[in-house]
């Protein structure tokens, strides 16, 4: 399991670690309008999925308008940036924040994508913060546990990844 550390503290990470080959681990999150969505719906696409553990502090932004900038270079391929923010609060966060590339969804409901992925933080409640790249035919490409939840992630990697993914 990936070990990660919240402001220099051990946390406690929930479900399975996904690794590069794995077949991705199909979830159901919320959309902004409480609408279902899962890995299935984007099949046939690449997919970066950004994991924040909340959408209101300073590098979770900055990670969410960064992947933001970069969609707009990547065709066919989805951002998703998974937090357990209320989906109301995400929908004000995009709407004040201009973010119109990358698809904000929670996971505050019940946790199925932060189990599936292995980045629930039992302590919290909150997601640890990751990227993962799965491929048109649901394989996994590209993992990051970042480990340290307050660091930002590898962008220049992960957009990279999903160009190979493509």
């Amino acid at each position: 399991m990936a070990s990660i550390t919240f402001k220099g503290n051990p946390v406690t990470l929930l479900g399975q670690e996904v690794k590069v080959g794995n077949n991705a681990p199909e979830f159901t999150v919320l959309a902004n309008d409480l609408s279902l969505v899962t890995l299935a719906d984007s099949k046939g696409k690449v997919r970066l999925i950004s994991v924040v553990p909340s959408i209101d502090t300073g590098v979770c932004d900055a990670q969410t308008r960064r992947f933001n900038e970069e969609a707009a270079k990547l065709d066919n391929v989805q951002i998703l940036t998974v937090s357990v923010d209320l989906p109301f609060a995400q929908k004000r966060w995009c709407a004040s924040a201009g973010i119109d590339k990358v698809q904000t969804v929670s996971d505050h409901r019940d946790l199925s994508f932060g189990e599936a992925y292995g980045v629930a933080i039992q302590e919290l409640r909150l997601l640890a913060r990751a990227v993962f790249v799965i491929d048109s035919n649901d394989k996994v490409t590209y993992v990051e546990y970042v480990s340290e939840a307050t660091d930002h992630p590898n962008y220049e990697a992960a957009v990279e990844a999903a160009k190979a993914a493509q």
